[in-house]
């Protein structure tokens, strides 16, 4: 990747500048990404039960990752679900395209 084509962004995260490079074309992604992370993060230090940046990341993490494994799970739950819609489909076709066939003989 060519230095042209990074984008080089601050983002804030519970009051603390990062600066981080991504292709260029992603940088809104990011900071959506970014803001995400930062609101999430401000959620747990509000709630007080958390105390100290390095836990709270890490619960924050740890949130994410659950969200992305249940979404992750419901779409191969509907992946499966679909795939069975589209056999249960293709065999009523064959189904009836082999009845019209008998019934022309």
């Amino acid at each position: 990747m060519s230095e042209r084509e990074v984008a080089r962004l601050s983002v804030r995260i519970l009051e603390k500048e990062y600066f981080v490079a991504c292709p260029y074309e992603e940088r809104s992604d990011l900071l959506d990404s970014a803001e995400y992370l930062n609101s999430k993060m401000r959620e747990i230090r509000d709630s007080g039960k958390v105390v100290g940046l390095d836990r709270i990341a890490v619960m924050a993490a740890l949130n994410l990752a659950n969200e992305l494994l249940r979404v992750r799970n419901q779409g191969q739950k509907l992946d499966h679900d679909f795939g069975g819609r589209v056999r249960a489909l293709r065999e009523r076709v064959e189904s009836a395209l082999a009845e019209g066939q008998q019934l022309e003989l």
